[in-house]
C-alpha cells in the first residue's frame, strides 16, 4: 500500500505542476484548458496501449482538446474501443483515426509467449486472433496495428471523411512509422 500512496502522491505533484505551467511543445496553459469547458474537437483519435512508456499526447506533443486518446493494453479493438472511437468521429467530428502500436509491447509478448489466467487472457486472445503464428515479436506488433486498422476500416466504411492508418512508436529510440502500406488515402 506504501508504494501506491507514494505513487499518488506523484501524481498529484504532477497534477500541480500541471495546473501552474505555461509553456510546453503543446498550449497547456490555464487559458487553454478554461478553453476547453464548453466541449471538445479533437483533431484525431489515437488508439493505443496502455503502456506507460507510449504518451499519444507527449508523443504528438499535444495539449488538452487536440487528441481523443483511447488506450488498452495491446492497442486491442473491441466494442468499447470502438464505441470510444465513434463517438469521437460522430460526435466530436474528429478526421483521423491512428492505431498507435509500439515495440517491446509487453501484452503481444504475452500473446506469444505466455498463457495467462483472468481478464488478461482476454487481451492475449484478441492480439493472437490479430497476429496469427507470427513469433517475432516486432512482425507482431505490426501485424496488431494491422488488424485494428482492418476491423475500423470496415466499420468506418462509409465514412469517406475519415481517414484511418497505423503507427508504430519505437521505445528504443522514439522513432515514429507510420507504416504506408496501411494508410488510407
Amino acid at each position: 500500500m506504501e508504494k501506491a500512496e507514494k505513487s499518488l502522491e506523484r501524481l498529484m505533484n504532477g497534477y500541480r505542476t500541471f495546473r501552474n505551467v505555461t509553456q510546453n511543445p503543446a498550449d497547456i496553459s490555464p487559458e487553454r484548458r478554461a478553453s476547453l469547458a464548453g466541449g471538445q474537437n479533437p483533431f484525431a483519435v489515437v488508439l493505443s496501449c496502455s503502456d506507460s512508456r507510449v504518451a499519444p499526447e507527449m508523443i504528438f506533443s499535444a495539449g488538452p482538446g487536440d487528441l481523443f486518446v483511447v488506450r488498452v493494453a495491446g492497442n486491442v479493438l473491441d466494442d468499447h474501443q470502438l464505441g470510444s472511437i465513434e463517438y469521437a468521429v460522430d460526435h466530436l467530428g474528429a478526421p483521423l483515426v491512428v492505431v498507435l502500436g509500439h515495440t517491446h509491447c509487453g501484452a503481444v509478448h504475452a500473446a506469444i509467449h505466455q498463457d495467462p489466467d483472468g481478464h488478461i487472457r482476454y487481451l492475449t486472445d484478441c492480439i493472437r486472433e490479430a497476429i496469427g503464428d507470427t513469433t517475432d515479436e516486432h512482425e507482431a506488433s505490426r501485424k496488431n496495428v494491422r488488424y485494428a486498422v482492418d476491423l475500423l476500416r470496415e466499420h468506418l466504411k462509409d465514412r469517406t471523411d475519415v481517414k484511418v492508418t497505423g503507427m508504430m512508436y519505437d521505445i528504443e529510440d522514439s522513432n515514429l512509422e507510420v507504416i504506408e502500406d496501411i494508410l488510407w488515402e
